[in-house]
């Protein structure tokens, strides 16, 4: 008698997994092998997070060579922070911070204007001074395809000009994994391993290595506010506006960036299982549903990824 097989969608399939990490480790292979002067970006969210994890066996049993990179707006989550400061710590590696806050104080880029105003385009000044001034010709990201529709046109070795700036219609073929890396002095190429994931692969790879992430990943009592029909988490960067009412959800992040553009989801998954489960039946991105920054047109991500943004 035949027998009737179900496949929960949230379970693991292993051997794709095994696949993408494997993929995925050549890729950062070879840009430290061919590049002068790589670094990975760290946001300290989950991309970032399993992007890191596979650096880190890339280049096991030696230790991570090429730096950390963090661009702080000012306004992160402080729960990220501590991650990010704990990981590195583990790690050993090298942390090299690029502020909004400084260049803000400096003159170098001026603040938005009104109360809690968005710093996340004001990372792209500071990002590109950071390549420049530590001369890195590849900088690791960790950007999938299946985020947003910009980033779907994105190459694995994402050409960057004497500008830092990115050509959707210039870009290089890439056939049969063959990854054209040549550079002129004061060009660069971003290098984005997990470019094939999903986050659906995202969080069952976090759940099969066992990563920790930050707490605001998971579900938690949190003071939010609704703004354009999103939550708001209520801090010191983020305060409601007239007629906009306070009020305790349960609530996780699907993405972390600058708190000011950041929304939560209703959740109560408190668990990587419940989480994977809540991803495995969605049909909204995690940008389209969290990020403020996304909506302001339809082009917005591709207008920043144009100035350098990453």
């Amino acid at each position: 008698m035949n027998a009737t097989i179900s496949v929960t969608p949230s379970l693991p399939d292993t051997g794709q997994l095994r696949a993408l990490e494997s993929e995925s480790i050549h890729i950062i292979r070879e840009g430290i092998a061919e590049f002068d002067r790589p670094c990975l970006l760290f946001s300290g969210g989950k991309d970032s997070i399993v992007m890191l994890h596979l650096a880190v066996k890339a280049m096991a049993p030696s230790r991570l060579p090429i730096p950390v990179v963090h661009i702080d707006t000012g306004h992160n989550f402080p729960e990220v922070l501590d991650y990010r400061d704990r990981t590195v710590q583990r790690l050993g590696a090298e942390l090299i911070v690029g502020s909004v806050p400084d260049a803000i104080a400096s003159g170098r880029i001026p603040e938005g204007p009104g109360p809690g105003a968005s710093r996340n385009r004001l990372q792209t000044p500071v990002l590109l001074d950071t390549i420049r001034d530590n001369n890195f010709g590849a900088v690791y990201g960790g950007a999938r395809r299946d985020e947003e529709r910009s980033r779907a046109k994105e190459r694995v070795y994402s050409f960057r000009d004497e500008f830092g700036q990115w050509d959707p219609k210039n870009q290089r073929p890439e056939l049969w994994n063959l990854f054209n890396g040549f550079i002129h002095p004061g060009q660069h190429i971003r290098v984005f391993p997990i470019s094939n994931w999903t986050e659906l692969d995202v969080w069952q790879y976090i759940a099969d290595q066992e990563l920790e992430l930050p707490s605001i990943y998971y579900a938690h009592e949190r003071e939010v506010f609704e703004r354009n029909g999103m939550l708001m988490a209520v801090s010191e960067f983020m305060k409601p506006g007239p007629g906009e009412a306070v009020f305790t959800q349960s609530v996780r992040f699907r993405t972390v960036g600058d708190m000011t553009v950041t929304a939560a989801v209703p959740s109560e998954a408190t668990t990587l299982e419940q989480v994977i489960a809540e991803i495995a039946a969605t049909r909204t991105s995690e940008r389209g549903a969290s990020r403020a920054d996304d909506r302001t047109s339809e082009a917005a991500m591709e207008d920043r990824k144009r100035e350098g943004y990453f």
